[in-house]
């Protein structure tokens, strides 16, 4: 089809929202985020006459989205730009499908590589003044501090955990991660005996006062109502933890998964079993870590070395 003969860019648009919502049973929400995508597109210059011409429109336009920190021409952040370019391929892929069009644009768009972000990560004596700032009768919290440094665990993977998940005997906790995997990891001394003094105090208490139900010996990590404890709550209990601890930076539950990795390579750990033990499907998530200790090491040899 030539462009004399294809619709309007705005019908086209409108097509493309009914086939996502009708067809591919998209939530609102979603077609909201692709219509003001699609939207910028539609309000750049030339776009509205120039889109079915072929490449060029949507290239120009990804590139001049591109642009950060240009008066009057701000660009996009990575993520952003990443996505915007993702609607437009999916939206030149349905008009060529559906032969609004005659020329493939979408073949012609490449989705922008995201930057590889390092995580954030705590020194190990960083990570220590944190396990050490709750207060002496705040057994549920260094429990759970204790735990999510000592075996890496995700906060969601802590808070899923019932008491029959974990071995106090066997020093180890027995963890469904992402995909359904299930993986057995180890649990140090210290993690270990911050979980028993919970278990016999507190948490007995909230069990025997809320008739928790025993199904699997009940969750593994009570609020004060005897419920589960929420993801929100876990936040706050690292967020008071580093706040105690003097740490100023951006301090998470998955900071501690972040050092836990961290330190254990730093420590000679083997890659592989890093890779175990946090539960990556592929190791290539985990040698994100890598570049880490890389930093770590030029950070020591330039203070330390006297030519650096």
């Amino acid at each position: 089809m030539d462009e004399a003969a294809s619709p309007s860019l705005d019908r086209a648009v409108d097509a493309y929202l009914t086939f996502l919502a009708a067809e591919r049973g998209l939530a609102s929400a979603t077609i909201r985020a692709y219509r003001a995508d699609l939207a910028d597109y539609s309000d750049a210059r030339g776009t509205a006459r120039d889109w079915a011409s072929g490449p060029e429109p949507a290239l120009r336009y990804l590139a001049a989205r591109t642009r950060r920190g240009r008066r009057l021409d701000p660009g996009l952040a990575p993520t952003s730009l990443r996505r915007r370019a993702a609607a437009l391929k999916g939206f030149y892929r349905f008009a060529f499908g559906e032969g609004l069009i005659g020329i493939d644009v979408a073949a012609h768009l490449d989705l922008p590589r995201m930057p590889r972000l390092l995580p954030e990560t705590l020194t190990a004596a960083e990570a220590e003044r944190l396990l050490a700032a709750p207060p002496p009768d705040a057994l549920r919290d260094r429990a759970l501090l204790e735990l999510l440094y000592a075996a890496g665990l995700r906060v969601s993977e802590a808070l899923h955990l019932d008491l029959e998940d974990i071995s106090l005997d066997g020093a180890f906790v027995r963890v469904i991660g992402k995909g359904d995997r299930e993986r057995l990891v180890p649990v140090g001394e210290i993690a270990i005996e911050a979980i028993r003094a919970w278990l016999a105090g507190p948490r007995s208490a909230l069990v025997a006062t809320h008739h928790v139900a025993p199904i699997r010996g009940g969750p593994l990590f009570l609020g004060r109502t005897g419920r589960r404890l929420a993801r929100q709550q876990a936040w706050a209990i690292v967020k008071r933890a580093a706040a105690g601890a003097g740490l100023t930076g951006r301090v998470s539950p998955h900071t501690l998964r972040h050092s836990f990795a961290t330190h254990l390579l730093e420590g000679g750990a083997d890659l592989r079993i890093v890779q175990e033990l946090l539960g990556h499907a592929s190791i290539s998530t985990t040698q994100l870590y890598t570049h880490v200790t890389g930093e770590r090491i030029r950070e020591v040899y330039a203070r330390a070395h006297p030519r650096a």
